[in-house]
C-alpha cells in the first residue's frame, strides 16, 4: 500500500507549492478540496492543512470536520490551517493591526518540539497573513516566536497537532525544507520511498493488470506529458499501444518528420497523419482566440477520432492528463472557471466508446520529466519546451493564413535555434515568437517597408502557474533581431516582451 500525506486545501495560493516539498522528499501526497477530504485509512501517514485567502472569522470562511483525523494521524496546520486549529477550541484569532507579510525571524524556538528539532536561532520563515492567533485554549503550546507575532507556532499536549503561522514551503523560509521533513519523517514516520523507479514499477504493473490484452489508441504531440505516457503504455502492453500523431500545419519548422522518426526510432507503434489543410480551412476567417482553440479541437477530434477507428477492436483512450490538470478540476471553488478548450478532447471518449486511462495523472510536470529519464528517454525530447496544443494558431494574433504560419515558423525557428546555439535552451522554461497583426514602417536599403512585427517571449517557471520572463543577454537579442529581420521576407520589427504571469499570460491568446 502507498504510504502518503493528505494536503487539505483551503483555498491557498501555495497549496501546490506544499505538494510539490513532499514529493521533493519521495514521499506521495495527495491534494483535496476541504469539502471533499477521505476519511484517513492506513496509507494515510499524516494531514496538512494549508492557508486560504478567507479569514477564520469570515461568514463562508472554509471549514472542515477535524473529528475523524486529530488524535488519529499527525496534523500540520500553516496559516489559515493553524488558526483554523487554535479557533475550533476557544483560540482568539484577530485581525493583525497591520498586514504581516514578508520576511522574519524565529527569536525563540522550543528546544523539545518535534517540529523544529535542528532549526538554527533567529532562523529567517516567511509571513503572509492578514490576522493573528492572539490567544491559544490550555492544553496548547507556543514553540516558536517572532519579534511581531508571539504565536508563531504551536503544539498541542499529548496529541501529535502542530500549527505553524508562517509558510515552510516558500523559498524565503530558510530551514521551511528541514521542518517539513522533521513533520512528514520523524513525525509521520514516512518512509521516503516514492521515486520515479518505483512509480515506474507500480505503474506498469498497474497497466498490464488493467489492460491485459486490450488495444489502446494515444494522441502524441512530441512533448513531453503524451511522449512519456506513450513510453509507460509500450513497456507495459507493446504493440497494443496504438500511437496517432497528427500534422495540424501548425507545429514548428520541420517538426513533424523530426518528431516522428524520434517515436519510430524509440520502438513505438505510431502512424503519423497529414492533415494540415484541414486545419488551415477551418481557421481561415477567424480571429477569436477561443474560436481558434475550439476550431482545432473539433478538427483534431475529427481526424483523431477517423485515424482510431480504422484501427480493429480498441477499448482505451490514453491521455498525458497531468496532476495539475486534475487539481483544476476539484478546486475549492468549483470546477475552474476557464480551462482553455484544447486542454480538453471535448467529448472524444464518448463518442468512441472508450474508456480512459491515464498513467501520469498523479504527476507534476517536474516529476514526469524525471520519470521519462528513468525510462531512458531521449534527453532532447524532454528538455522539451511547452507547446500550445493549437500550436502556432495561438501565436498568429488574428486570422490565420498559411503565410502567416509560414513566417512564423521560420522566425520561431531561428529564436529557439538561437537559444539552443548560445547555450540558453536549458535556463528558459518557455519560448515563444508571436506574429502582431501590426506593421511598421522601416527602412531597408534605400526603400522604406511596412511589414510585421514579431515579439519574442522567453519565460522561468516551474509548471506554468507562474511566470517571469529571463533576461536573456543584449547581445542575444540583438543578433536574433538581426537574423530574423535579415532572413524573413515580412518581418522589419522585433520586439521582447517583459511581463510576468500575473498578470499576463505565458502565451498571447
Amino acid at each position: 500500500m502507498q504510504e502518503k500525506i493528505i494536503i487539505v486545501d483551503f483555498g491557498s495560493q501555495y497549496t501546490q507549492l506544499i505538494a510539490r516539498k513532499v514529493r521533493e522528499q519521495n514521499v506521495y501526497c495527495d491534494i483535496y478540496p476541504f469539502n471533499k477530504i477521505p476519511v484517513p485509512d492506513r496509507s494515510v501517514k499524516g494531514v496538512i492543512l494549508s492557508g486560504s485567502p478567507f479569514s477564520v472569522g469570515d461568514k463562508n470562511a472554509p471549514s472542515v470536520d477535524l473529528s475523524g483525523i486529530r488524535g488519529v494521524v499527525p496534523v500540520l496546520g500553516i496559516c489559515y490551517g493553524a488558526q483554523y486549529i487554535a479557533r475550533q477550541e476557544g483560540g482568539v484569532v484577530k485581525a493583525s493591526p497591520s498586514r504581516e507579510y514578508g520576511r522574519a525571524n524565529l527569536e525563540y524556538i522550543d528546544a523539545d518540539s518535534d517540529l523544529f528539532a535542528g532549526v538554527s536561532e533567529n532562523s529567517q520563515v516567511w509571513m503572509s497573513h492578514g490576522d493573528t492567533i492572539t490567544r491559544l485554549p490550555q492544553n496548547y503550546k507556543i514553540t516558536a516566536s517572532t519579534a511581531e507575532v508571539k504565536i508563531a507556532a504551536f503544539e498541542i499536549e499529548g496529541e501529535q497537532t502542530y500549527g505553524i503561522q508562517f509558510h515552510p514551503e516558500v523559498y524565503h523560509t530558510t530551514e521551511g525544507k528541514l521542518i517539513l521533513k522533521n513533520f512528514i519523517s520523524d513525525i509521520c514516520g514516512c518512509r521516503h520511498s516514492w521515486t520515479a523507479a518505483s512509480f515506474i514499477g507500480s505503474t506498469v504493473e498497474e497497466l498490464k493488470s488493467t489492460l491485459g490484452d486490450d488495444k489502446v489508441v494515444l494522441g502524441i504531440s512530441g512533448g513531453v506529458d503524451s511522449t512519456v505516457t506513450a513510453v509507460l503504455l509500450h513497456k507495459a502492453i507493446g504493440k497494443n499501444l496504438n500511437c496517432i500523431f497528427v500534422d495540424n500545419g501548425l507545429l514548428r519548422k520541420n517538426e513533424f518528420k523530426k518528431v516522428l522518426d524520434f517515436y519510430k526510432k524509440m520502438g513505438l507503434n505510431v502512424k503519423g497523419v497529414d492533415a494540415k489543410q484541414k486545419f488551415l480551412d477551418v481557421l481561415s476567417g477567424v480571429s477569436d482566440p477561443e474560436e481558434k482553440r475550439k476550431a482545432v479541437g473539433r478538427v483534431f477530434i475529427e481526424v483523431f477520432d477517423e485515424e482510431a477507428r480504422k484501427i480493429k477492436d480498441v477499448g482505451w483512450l490514453a491521455q498525458g492528463t497531468i496532476y495539475p490538470d486534475i487539481i483544476e478540476s476539484v478546486s475549492v471553488s468549483g470546477p475552474s472557471a476557464v480551462i482553455k478548450s484544447h486542454h480538453n478532447v471535448g467529448g472524444l471518449p464518448e463518442r468512441m466508446n472508450l474508456k480512459v486511462v491515464e498513467p501520469l495523472k498523479l504527476l507534476f510536470k517536474d516529476e514526469v520529466r524525471r520519470v521519462g529519464k528513468t525510462l531512458g528517454i531521449d534527453p532532447e525530447l524532454l528538455r522539451r519546451h511547452p507547446f500550445p496544443g493549437p500550436g502556432l494558431a495561438v501565436r498568429i494574433v488574428g486570422e490565420v493564413t498559411p503565410e502567416k504560419v509560414s513566417i512564423l515558423q521560420e522566425v520561431d525557428d531561428i529564436f529557439v535555434g538561437g537559444l539552443k546555439e548560445h547555450g540558453l535552451y536549458d535556463d528558459v522554461w518557455q519560448a515563444a515568437a508571436i506574429l502582431l497583426p501590426v506593421q511598421s514602417v522601416g527602412v531597408m536599403g534605400d526603400e522604406r517597408t511596412y511589414e510585421n512585427v514579431v515579439a519574442l517571449r522567453a519565460v522561468s517557471s516551474t509548471d506554468g502557474m507562474t511566470a517571469d520572463w529571463v533576461h536573456l543577454p543584449y547581445g542575444f537579442l540583438g543578433k536574433i533581431s538581426c537574423n530574423i529581420i535579415n532572413r524573413v521576407k515580412g518581418v522589419n520589427r522585433v520586439v521582447y516582451d517583459i511581463s510576468s504571469k500575473p498578470p499576463a499570460t505565458i502565451e498571447w491568446e
